[in-house]
């Protein structure tokens, strides 16, 4: 049973009771024919024949609150296109499928990219963002959540308490984050949050002192979870990025659109765990390396905006706080795993810090090297602002590669 502790200003929505979930969603299905909701599933080919989508979609079968189902499927040729379109085929939503290296959704990218209005490179940051665009045309949609499709711990409960905070009539939140626990076979998991969010955050927090943004991301419990539900206005304002900084940046765009007032976080599952990256201690463009470097750049672009001037011995100096708040947190994970009974591996805790103390000072050059790197895609109201027919030619590729 969790606490009902809060913890700075972002509203935790606890799990405190062991609430029946179809008393839950049975009022959801209430507030959705008032509020419709649809999902998006971000999806390589390669997931279909995992050990999580298909529980995925069998759950999801029965969640009939949830009226459109938007999947965006990257990596994949035409056969295995139809053979998504068979996979998905058994889920009663209204069901979307965005063959996202298919010719007719090629075709728009590159009249975006003749505008400068193209997702900068691949991976589930554009995936996300053409997913977004085409929920927007769906004009009855007001609340959208969406999950990734590698949970292999995965209930219905997740998207039920994730959706209720958006989906709620008496309730006055446009985005709702979802957080749990990452313990999974008998050990702590989490490494990027535990061992270089946190740690980096409140080295920050040390450096620059009392700053409003860094107070807002330190509220979080587990700010890289990939699980998250907004408003249908908000999703129209918010710029994602196209790199490993998605979600952090993601929490950036939202501190920048909305009040504190109206972001929760709410625990949505008992037990998580999903596919595993590498920690790339040797190939640093890949796995954990490559994603703490573009989250650290994440921050460091965030905090210019803040007005905060970095240089060489700003990062020289954050190395060496970090390094310090991250090995303190060894400890406190130390005795929390002992307690529960929880195997612990010091040098392998430690061997992630070295890695992520270097992605601490490679962003950092990285950013002095090209501060004006914009990986974010530029919001849906521009777009539709320079081609107002966008989002509707968007939906009649959709359906034409579905026919």
């Amino acid at each position: 049973m969790a606490d009902f502790f809060q913890h700075g200003d972002i509203t935790t929505l606890h799990k405190l009771t062991e609430r029946p979930l179809e008393e839950m969603e049975q009022e959801l299905s209430s507030f959705a024919s008032k509020k419709p909701i649809g999902l998006i599933l971000p999806s390589l080919y390669s997931e279909l024949t995992g050990p999580a989508l298909s529980h995925i979609i069998d759950e999801l079968q029965h969640a009939s609150y949830i009226s459109h189902i938007i999947i965006g499927l990257d990596r994949a040729t035409e056969s295995e296109f139809k053979q998504a379109q068979d996979f998905f085929a058994r889920l009663p939503q209204s069901t979307h499928l965005l063959w996202q290296d298919g010719p007719r959704l090629r075709s728009l990218d590159a009249e975006l990219q003749e505008r400068d209005l193209s997702p900068p490179e691949p991976g589930k940051g554009r995936n996300v963002w053409f997913c977004m665009g085409y929920a927007l045309a769906i004009e009855e949609l007001q609340a959208i959540g969406l999950h990734d499709c590698d949970i292999v711990t995965y209930s219905r409960e997740l998207p039920a308490r994730l959706l209720y905070p958006l989906a709620h009539p008496n309730f006055s939140f446009e985005y709702a984050k979802g957080y749990y626990a990452r313990v999974n076979e008998n050990k702590l998991s989490g490494r990027v949050t535990r061992l270089f969010v946190t740690p980096m955050l409140r080295a920050l927090r040390l450096m620059v002192g009392p700053l409003d943004y860094l107070e807002y991301m330190d509220s979080f419990r587990y700010p890289l979870s990939g699980e998250f539900a907004m408003s249908r206005d908000l999703a129209s304002q918010v710029r994602i990025p196209s790199d490993w900084g998605l979600e952090v940046g993601l929490l950036s765009e939202v501190y920048r659109n909305i009040s504190h007032h109206q972001i929760c976080q709410v625990d949505i599952a008992d037990q998580y765990d999903h596919k595993h990256q590498d920690l790339s201690a040797e190939d640093r463009t890949g796995g954990l390396a490559k994603m703490s470097r573009d989250i650290a750049k994440s921050f460091y672009r965030k905090l210019a905006t803040e007005g905060i001037q970095m240089n060489q011995a700003f990062f020289r100096s954050l190395k060496a706080a970090y390094l310090r708040k991250a090995l303190d947190m060894v400890e406190m994970y130390y005795h929390d795993a002992k307690i529960n009974a929880l195997a612990f591996n010091r040098h392998a805790e430690e061997e992630a810090i070295e890695v992520f103390q270097q992605s601490i000072v490679e962003a950092g050059q990285a950013f002095l090297d090209n501060p004006l790197e914009a990986p974010f895609i530029p919001n849906w109201k521009r777009v539709l602002s320079a081609m107002p027919d966008f989002t509707d030619r968007l939906s009649q590729a959709v359906a034409e590669d579905n026919r």
